[in-house]
């Protein structure tokens, strides 16, 4: 199912559930939460097909105060026609055609399910695909641990998670000259034998004899153990009930779990559904999909089946809020974090400083701290306008192109032993330009995807330098562009979401005419390479060994996705197309993160259905407003640096202090400096800029064209080498080695005993003391010292042997602080 449908889904069951509390609020992010009336029973009908269908009901009713509670462990249940159904700890199952109707009493108040049963008495094989997978599945049987691991075990291999119905087929009934299975005596077959612990088994019980599932198996051996077909259908969505619930203490709340068929088919998997919890601190989920609340916070239930993962919101309102601190609300940013921060009971921090947001926005802009001059003329600025006059400035500054060329670069690997140095400069200074000309992102990754020509020549070509091959080149695009990592797919389904073979081959399909050669129009030994298209190639399966066409993740599998010129027209129109919200997504959390200190989805590049956003209307806010202005980076950051979150001081308060690791953005996120800013505000402290090796003095080290530079100061503070698929390459880990290097390391003795440094020239103009601890302060921390610090820093320094001896100290002391190497 497309996320479209599930939202709507979602949407679809708010609706009813207003409706039936007679219009009170009781749907909060995408969840009943409160209000009184009648019963809400999910499904509104049942239609049971065949005599092995059943279906989970889940009942919402009213609790005390107003609010809802979980009513399906203890209703009451009454089947008007027992002939038809029955119901059973919740779960209605057939017993013959007809139709009848399910009464459910709870809390005082009385609901009515109609139920429908169709092909009871129908003589039909149990299916391969749509009851047997899923029991080997919910068992384990094909779990990593067990026998879907590479390998197998004990000489019994399953494909992992059944992602492969008819490999599996196969091990089962015929490998092994067939001994697994008698389907004469299905009760003698190795395949329930073993699970039931009849035989000896190293996985334990994994099925108990006379179960439901047991019988199951049972009877499709006795059916002759039919295989699937070649046209078989598939999972194509999860449907699951209640999306969101907000709990306290002690609640509980039961989950049903309905599976979409690609032939429109919708049947119950609550059963053999697997639960995960992704933080059970929070929450607690059983293996039959009962939620337990365990703390306050939120997190989400992952729920898989079939090769698809949905989650369930759970929240743990860390307080009940009787009343909100005034805050303005014009940004869309601020207007849904307020919404989320009395969802969750939590209050922001107050303002920061015009120091600290000077700071903070020269660094997340520019990547470089501003000078005490710029700070001295802003905290003269008495406008009340200035803050915003400030972001309207920096984003016009030219830092900015140094900056997010430098963030590009990481995530293209731009780096001279892969692409040699001719190709390196000219992928870096085309990327320059682009975000000096504010280049629609969109265009951008357009030219990218479909670059070819010379790489010394073409600097987007080098994108297919990077890579070797149709896969490398997959997975980048899907990483880079879409945040999606889709490399587990390429063996195997993605265990944790949706992602096929058949996507990551489809996705393959549109590189596999690219090929390189090389050139001697730089010379013989130039190495010039050239990106070219060819006129034939096709990606192949490597399990089934056929042709796999062309085709997005998540592209509509009936229409052809070919181009008689270049596939990649085709990828890249759908890429960047503002229907591909994938694409919208990944670019506004990245940016978010980058400016805002952690994302809304973390890391950054895992989007995906089980790693939900902590916000997801603010997500798709923010990929709204990307899409809207046409792909413009500096819109968005404009959007967000104007925004009251934005300048959340980084002070922990009464109010926000429950929410420990910041998660939601009531307060400022604190994070070291990169490797790069550390460099150019040390050499900017301390007025001594480094000479890097190649290039010409006074090149900064956000400017750096890659990572191959020599800079043992950057690598030691966490500089990646651009060799790795992965956002999390750049580290901002501390070590002893850092530590190490500011305290006591050649680097910044050096620049503190330059000669033509910030000190000397101070000293050299005869500049008072007070004036020039101020400056020190200043280029340090961007603020000016307290009427204490200042009394302190002179009596320091002139307790030195001499004035230059003493702010050297002084500088030393100040690059060593947190409030120095710390964004805040």
């Amino acid at each position: 199912m497309k996320p479209v449908q599930q939202r709507g889904l979602r949407v679809y069951w708010g609706v009813c559930l207003l409706v039936l509390w007679g219009g009170e609020r009781v749907w909060s992010a995408e969840g009943p939460q409160g209000g009184e009336g009648k019963l809400v029973v999910y499904p509104a009908e049942v239609k049971l097909t065949g005599r092995r269908a059943e279906q989970r009901l889940v009942v919402l009713g009213p609790a005390g105060a107003g609010g809802v509670r979980d009513w399906s462990r203890e209703a009451q249940w009454q089947v008007e026609n027992e002939q038809v159904a029955a119901v059973e700890g919740g779960v209605v199952r057939p017993r013959g055609d007809g139709q009848t109707v399910v009464r459910v009493r709870a809390g005082g108040q009385e609901a009515a399910v109609p139920v429908r049963v169709e092909r009871y008495a129908a003589d039909e094989l149990v299916d391969f695909v749509r009851e047997v997978e899923p029991i080997l599945t919910k068992a384990g049987c094909n779990s990593g641990g067990c026998h879907g691991a590479a390998l197998g075990r004990g000489g019994f291999r399953l494909s992992l998670f059944g992602f492969d119905p008819a490999f599996d087929y196969a091990q089962i009934v015929r490998s092994s000259e067939g001994r697994r299975v008698v389907v004469a005596e299905p009760d003698r077959s190795i395949l329930l034998a073993k699970p039931a612990l009849v035989m000896e088994h190293g996985g334990g019980e994994r099925l108990r004899r006379g179960s439901r599932d047991y019988e199951v198996l049972a009877q499709w051996l006795a059916d002759g153990a039919p295989g699937p077909s070649g046209t078989d259908v598939e999972v194509v969505g999860l449907e699951v009930f209640p999306p969101a619930r907000s709990l306290g203490n002690g609640e509980q709340q039961q989950l049903a779990v309905t599976a979409i068929w690609s032939d429109g088919r919708r049947t119950d998997a609550t059963r053999h559904a697997q639960y995960d919890s992704l933080n059970e601190g929070v929450a607690e989920v059983t293996s039959d999909g009962l939620v337990r609340a365990k703390g306050p916070g939120q997190t989400h239930i992952m729920i898989r089946f079939g090769g698809q993962a949905s989650v369930a919101q759970i929240t743990w309102p860390y307080a009940r809020l009787t009343s909100f601190p005034e805050y303005p609300t014009e940004n869309i940013i601020d207007r849904l974090l307020v919404e989320k921060w009395k969802e969750l009971g939590l209050t922001p921090s107050p303002v920061c400083s015009d120091e600290e947001f000077l700071r903070r926005l020269y660094l997340d802009a520019l990547g470089r701290l501003p000078t005490p001059a710029e700070v001295r003329a802003f905290l003269a600025d008495s406008g009340a306008d200035k803050r915003q006059r400030a972001v309207e400035t920096v984003l016009q500054r030219g830092e900015f192109a140094d900056w997010w060329a430098l963030r590009w670069g990481d995530l293209l690997r731009i780096n001279r032993t892969a692409l040699q140095e001719k190709g390196m400069w000219s992928f870096h200074n085309w990327v320059r330009a682009q975000m000096r000309d504010n280049v629609p992102l969109d265009r951008f990754v357009r030219e990218i995807i479909t670059a070819e020509g010379s790489t010394f020549m073409d600097g987007p070509a080098n994108f297919f330098r990077i890579g070797r091959t149709a896969e490398d080149w997959a997975e980048s695009t899907a990483q880079v562009f879409l945040g999606i990592r889709i490399g587990c797919a390429r063996c195997h389904h993605h265990p944790f979401e949706k992602w096929s073979q058949d996507d990551y081959y489809g996705l393959t399909a549109f590189f596999v005419r690219i090929g390189t050669k090389g050139s001697q129009e730089f010379g013989l030994f130039g190495q010039e390479t050239v990106v070219f298209v060819r006129s034939t190639g096709e990606a192949m399966h490597p399990r089934r060994g056929s042709f796999v066409a062309p085709r997005p993740l998540d592209g509509d599998k009936k229409q052809s996705w070919d181009d008689p010129l270049d596939r990649r027209f085709r990828l890249a129109e759908w890429l960047t197309s503002p229907e591909n919200r994938l694409f919208a997504r990944n670019l506004a959390n990245r940016i978010w993160g980058y400016t805002m200190g952690r994302g809304l989805v973390e890391p950054l590049d895992d989007m995906r259905a089980t790693n939900p956003p902590v916000h997801p209307a603010l997500l798709e806010a923010l990929a709204d407003e990307l899409i809207r202005s046409k792909y413009d980076l500096k819109h968005l950051l404009r959007l967000i640096f104007t925004s009251r979150a934005y300048q959340l001081s980084a002070q922990v308060t009464p109010g926000n202090q429950a929410d420990a690791a910041n998660v939601y953005f009531t307060r400022r996120v604190v994070r070291r400096l990169t490797a790069e800013q550390l460099a150019d505000a040390l050499d900017d402290l301390t007025g001594s800029p480094e000479k890097y090796p190649g290039l010409p003095p006074g090149t900064r080290a956000v400017q750096l064209p890659d990572s191959e530079v020599a800079s043992y100061f950057l690598d030691t503070f966490g500089r990646p080498a651009r060799q790795v698929l992965c956002e999390c390459e750049r580290t901002s880990t501390p070590n002893l080695a850092q530590a190490m290097h500011l305290l006591n390391g050649a680097v910044l003795q050096r620049k503190l005993a330059d000669p033509n440094g910030r000190i000397d020239k101070l000293l050299a103009a005869k500049t008072p003391l007070p004036q020039i601890v101020e400056e020190l302060y200043l280029a340090a921390w961007s603020r000016r010292p307290s009427a204490d610090e200042l009394k302190k820093a002179e009596s320091w320094v002139r307790s030195a042997p001499n004035l230059r001896e003493g702010l050297q100290d002084l500088v030393w002391v100040l690059a060593n602080s947190r409030e120095f190497l710390f964004n805040y």
